[in-house]
This record gives structure tokens, sequence and C-alpha cells, in this order.
């Protein structure tokens, strides 16, 4: 990154957060997975990281404001966005953790759906849009993180229409099922489609979400790629890492050697399996306490002979589910350790704080065993902090199937949280596995997570963000300015041969299915009559529909018409482009009939060489899923039988081999020394107009998107503005 081009990084909370006691204003390391996971990252380039500062700004006055602003940016590289206490209580603990926490954690009995609450996120969103504009130059990069500003991106791309901006989520990405339930969800999937990045922890995540986007803004993907308006959105997975070196060397602090001396003198040679959680009721406490008992009663020969060291560090105790959460676990330790504790054992020692580094470390180093049964978690690197303590030693992840980290840890022992059994027979496998097979797999998982530690992944996600860019601007690059739109323009005045070829639907007109609803305008007629109507001119257009539609439509035009993707050719009369045949329309219909009786909403169309089934009105979810059942199903089939299978705009097409709209515009092509050709098209069928085109040829993509054509129209409207430029140079 160049010295000029800052990156700023935004999230709810700064690496380092404020506190006032007894009138002083205090600074110190703030706790959390973002904040230490990126606090050695960012400091390494131009950057500056926008956060709240943790303390009221009712709390302060002026002056403390501005003295907490110019240390915070001096010696922090820090700028801070100051929030009232109203906004705290209802921003934060309000729509951020009782709405977007529990339905994004699955846990929607918790949700709470109040339009106030609404209202102040989008207020704080605005703030901070405020405050990065301060700071933010339009070549800066902007990455910003979480829940907590999902509508930043949008807000800023309103005012930033050029920049680079990318937006991380750490938590998961729910469900369709699930989303659907917030009532602000598309102002929600909308704020995130400012980015020009969308980064995921896993494909599972990515994948819901371009389910959300589709089925609830009817944003298709290729790939990921989502095409919106004029801009290229990427959609993508990139799992956390973690600073492995720190977590790898560790045991040599001088500080933790002493932490873990202290540690060994308490346990003795008692097995200890560790728990380390933020207090959440999506981290299943309760369900890996009531699993220890089991293991308990079902081993009584470890009793006396293991610790169970269950670190819970408070959290939101504000909020009444967590108050009740700290109660139940409260209980359950006492029940438990009341039911199996000697004098001189306790099974459960729990510590309900937060730990410096050295102390984490060290009981990370000590613990035979760490076990993670959250119900759903985006990543936990608690697991892989664990790990990566464990350089040539023993110790075993017990580790939750639902925690976003078990697709990097396979070699963990993984286990269903809900299953207390499980569980149980987990700790038990993992009380007997040799120390041999322990080292070996933790290993392998070792030399994955110092690969992929926190600064891969972080630059990984930014040379993303700058290849988006370079894709978009790319794209940006055929976009047929104004100033080229003139150029054309007068190459077409200037010429006296002159061959125009269109695409129908979804060029000249917007999709359809019937030939009712998608027939022309009269405004569209009278356009292209004008043109056709030039002696200079010869005007054909080329369709996927039927040569009866065509000829209903356009029968009447002095123009050329191409029918069923070119299977059909009209100059005068209607020709085939080539001996085709359709008897083996009897094999594959019953294949189109049967989809279509296992999708409502989708049909078939019989055009006399090819078959078509359409599934523009059939649920969009499943649309995607029949279709690529289908197009599998039919690409088996028609191996051997001289059929094309293809795939269009909500459709899917069978037909003959040879058969498409290029070798049809060919015909054309040869008639004569043209001193002007234009086509302009929209899909798939189109391409292979454009592959045949001379190098001189003016060729027109509606909508963005990769294309042969030499240029880009962001709309039908776009290219009927131009085509009306071609009727007034008559």
């Amino acid at each position: 990154m160049s010295d000029t081009r800052k990156l700023i990084i935004v999230s709810n909370r700064m690496p380092v957060t404020v506190e006032k006691k007894k009138g002083e204003i205090h600074f110190h390391q703030s706790a959390g997975g973002l904040a230490t996971g990126l606090g050695s990252f960012y400091r390494s380039y131009n950057s500056i990281w926008l956060g709240w500062s943790g303390i009221s700004s009712d709390r302060i006055n002026r002056k403390e404001r501005e003295s907490i602003t110019t240390k915070l940016a001096n010696d922090f590289g820090s700028y801070p966005i100051f929030l009232s206490k109203k906004d705290v209580e209802l921003y934060y603990r309000g729509f951020c953790n009782r709405t977007i926490w529990p339905i994004f954690h699955y846990f929607p009995q918790y949700a709470v759906y109040d339009k106030s609450l609404w209202e102040s996120y989008k207020y704080v969103n605005k703030l901070f849009s405020n405050a990065v504009m301060k700071v933010a130059k339009p070549n800066d990069i902007i990455w910003i993180h979480d829940y907590h500003l999902m509508l930043l991106p949008m807000l800023l791309r309103k005012k930033l229409p050029n920049a680079s901006i990318g937006f991380f989520l750490h938590i998961p990405f729910p469900s369709f099922e699930l989303f659907r339930l917030i009532p602000w969800r598309k102002e929600i999937l909308n704020g995130l489609f400012g980015a020009d990045l969308i980064g995921f922890h896993t494909y599972d995540y990515v994948r819901y979400f371009l389910i959300s986007a589709y089925r609830l803004l009817g944003y298709e993907h290729t790939y990921g790629q989502v095409i919106v308006g004029n801009r290229v959105i990427k959609v993508d997975a990139f799992p956390m890492g973690i600073d492995y070196a720190k977590f790898d060397k560790a045991t040599l602090n001088p500080k933790v050697k002493r932490e873990v001396k202290n540690i060994h003198k308490n346990v003795n040679d008692r097995k200890v399996i560790l728990s380390v959680d933020r207090l959440d009721y999506s981290k299943g406490v309760l369900q890996k306490l009531d699993a220890f008992s089991l293991f308990l009663e079902k081993n009584p020969e470890y009793k006396g002979k293991v610790i169970f060291i269950l670190l819970v560090v408070p959290s939101r105790t504000k909020v009444e589910h967590y108050r009740l959460l700290k109660r139940q676990i409260d209980e359950s330790v006492g029940e438990i350790n009341g039911k199996y504790g000697t004098l001189d054992w306790m099974p459960i020692w729990y510590l309900y704080r937060s730990l410096p580094f050295h102390r984490l470390a060290a009981l990370y180093s000590v613990s035979d065993i760490a076990l993670i049964t959250s119900l759903r978690d985006g990543m936990n690197l608690v697991s892989k902090e664990f790990i990566a303590t464990k350089r040539n030693r023993h110790g075993v992840l017990i580790l939750s199937e639902m925690a976003g980290a078990v697709e990097e840890l396979g070699e963990a022992i993984i286990v269903n949280p809900n299953n207390r059994e499980e569980i149980a027979e987990a700790l038990e496998k993992a009380m007997k596995m040799p120390i041999e097979e322990q080292i070996s797999r933790n290993k392998i998982m070792q030399r994955r997570l110092q690969h992929y530690n926190v600064v891969k992944w972080a630059n990984d996600f930014i040379d993303s963000l700058h290849k988006v860019k370079e894709q978009e601007q790319k794209l940006y690059a055929k976009v047929l300015t104004p100033e080229r739109e003139d150029k054309l323009i007068n190459a077409y005045v200037k010429s006296n041969n002159r061959l125009i070829i269109l695409d129908y639907d979804g060029t000249l007109v917007p999709f359809a299915g019937s030939p009712e609803e998608a027939k022309p305008d009269s405004k569209l007629m009278k356009m292209l009559k004008a043109i056709a109507n030039d002696k200079r001119n010869t005007l054909v257009i080329v369709s996927g529909r039927k040569k009866e539609t065509l000829e209903k439509w356009f029968g009447k035009l002095n123009i050329g018409l191409g029918a069923e993707h070119g299977a059909w050719i009209k100059e005068k009369e209607w020709d085939m482009i080539a001996p085709l045949r359709n008897d083996w329309k009897i094999r594959i219909r019953p294949i189109l009939e049967s989809y279509m009786d296992r999708t409502p909403g989708s049909f078939i169309e019989e055009k006399e060489f090819s078959l078509v089934w359409h599934y523009r009105k059939v649920n969009s979810e499943l649309a995607l899923t029949r279709a690529r059942e289908l197009k599998d199903d039919l690409l088996h089939l028609t191996t051997n039988l001289g059929l094309n299978v293809l795939e269009g705009n909500k459709v899917i097409e069978v037909r003959n081999i040879g058969v498409n709209k290029g070798r049809a515009v060919l015909k054309w092509l040869s008639k004569k020394d043209w001193d002007f050709v234009f086509a302009a098209g929209d899909d798939l069928t189109d391409e292979d107009i454009f592959a045949v085109l001379p190098k001189e040829a003016y060729s027109i993509k509606v909508g963005l998107g990769i294309s042969q054509a030499r240029f880009n129209v962001e709309s039908i409207k776009d290219l009927r503005l131009l085509l009306k430029r071609f009727e007034k140079a008559v």
C-alpha cells in the first residue's frame, strides 16, 4: 500500500478502551478477538482505527473529549466515536445484542423487534459514517467490521462512490429462514451491498448470505460475484487466524513459566480440562457442564483425578438473558461440585473474570483437554490459541461442529454440542488418547494455523479487495461513456452499409414469460421501423423465441429475423439454418415434465427444434436447486444425442448442436462488405454473436459482467436511448 493511501479500520470498539475513574482518564487495551487479532496487523500499515471510545459522552466534558481524541490519535493511531448513554443502551445493548445477535446465533426466541432500537441502530451507523468522512480520502481503503455496522458500507458508498470498501462479519450469518424474521432485513442487505468485498468465516455463511440476497433482493451471483447496478461485489470466505507466533512462543515467557509452575502445584498430577468462553448463551456452557457431570457419572475412576477449569469472561451483564445464564451456571457448578466433590478435591474450578495474556497462555499450556461446545460460533479463536501453545506437546481439542473453526481443525474430536452423551464419550476418548496420537494430530493443525495466521488472513482480505476493484475497473473500462457513444454515432453517420444485430428479451424489452407479456411497445416499434427504413441499414433481430412469434411482431417490418437462437432465419422467407431433427424430443420431454411436476411455477415451451424449461416464476431458492439438478441430468442424458444444453436467463433449453445465434449472424455478415457493424445482447446466448463479429464492430452487452462485447451499457433503457440516436440520425 502506498504511503499516501490509508487503511481505515472501522469497528464498534477500538483496540483501546477509555475509562474515567475518580475523575481521571485511563487507557487500556480492549478485550475481544478482533482487537487482539488485528492489533499488531494494523500498526504495520499507514492506518487509523475508528471505533467507540468505550466511555459515555455524558461522563466527559468538551476539554476531556478533545484530550482523549488527541491522545488516541498520537499514541494509538485511533480516532474515537463518542456515544451517549442512550445510544449505548438502544444501539449496542438494544438492536445489536437483542435483535441481531440472537437471530444470527439461532436463538430467535430471545430476539426483540423494536422499531426504536432499529432507529437507534440507523442513527449510530450515520454517526460512524460522519466520523469516517472526517478522516477518509477518496483513495483510502475502508475496512468495516462486524454486525454493529452493517448499514455503514452503503452510507459511505453514497458519499465516496469510488472508494475501496470491505466488510467482514465475525459472527455467523444465519440461514434465510432465520434472517427473514428481522423486519428490516432488506435494509441490512442493502447496507452491506455498499461494500466491494463482503467476507465471512466459512463458505456456509457465504452461501446463506447469497441465498438471502437472492430471495429478498433478487440478486443472482456467479461464483460469489454479484452485479448491483454498475458495481461488482464479491462475497467470499476468509477464516480468521490468530497471532500464531505469540501463542507458540508463550511458554518461553518468564511470566507464563511462573504461572504454569503455580498451576501445577495446585493441580498436582490430575488431568486438566479447560473451557474458556465469554458469558453467552451461544457458547453452550450449560451443555458442557451437563456433559462433564455425565462423564463423571459414567467414569467413576476419574473422580479425584481430573479438574475442570471453567473460565467464563463477563459480558453484557445488564441484559436479562445473560444475568439468567450467569445464575444458571453458578447453580450448575455448585450442584456438580456438591455432588462429586470431596474434602480434598473440587472437580470444577470456576473463574468468572477475564485473564491477562500470561495467565491465559499458562492455562492453555497446562491443560490436557480444551472443551469447546459452542451452540453457534462464527469462528472461535480459543480453539486455535489452545492448539498453537502445544508445539511438540500433548493436548486434545474437543470442538463443536457448530463452530466456524471446525472447517480448519478437523483433526480435533468433533462433537454435537447438544448431545451430552457424545461430549462425555469425547472426554473419555481424549483421556485415553495416546500421547503420540495427540501430538501427531496437533502438528497437522499447527501447520495449518501457522500458515494462515491473522496477518495472512488480513492480507488476503485486503488483496482480494484490490482484485475486486481491479475487476470493476476493467468492467468500467468497457462502459459506453458519452465520449465513446459520440464516436460510435459519428461512425454510424459516416457509413453507408450498416449491419445492426439485436437480441430481443433482456436487450430491447425486460424478460417476460409469455409472448403477450413480452410483445414490443409502440415506441420500440416506431424506432425499429425508422431504423429499418433507412436504405443504408440492414436490421436483424435474433431471438430465442419461436418464428411464429417473431413473424407476428415484426413480419411487417423490413428486417431480418432469427428464431429459436438461429435454428430458423428469415431474409425474405423462413428457412432452416441447416437440416435439423427433432425426434430426440420423445426422450427428453419426459425429463422436463418430471421437473415441471416437481417445481411449482415452471413450465415447458416447445419450439420446432428445441425444448425449453422456464422457471422465472419459481420460488428463487427452489429454482436454483432444480435448475442445477436438471442441467446435470440433461448433460448426462444428451451426451450421445447431438444436443446442446443451454442455460439462459431463468431458462434451460435443449437444442441441436451447431445451432446458435453466431452461426445465424454469419449468414448476414457474409452478404457484403459492411462499413459499420453493430450488435447488442445481454446473456450467454448472445456471446456467440459477439464471438463472430469483426474486431472493429461495435458490440454492446446490456448489463455489467464478463463478456466478449467491446462495450457495456447498464440497462435496457440505456440501449434504447442509444438506438434512439440511430433513429434521429436517419
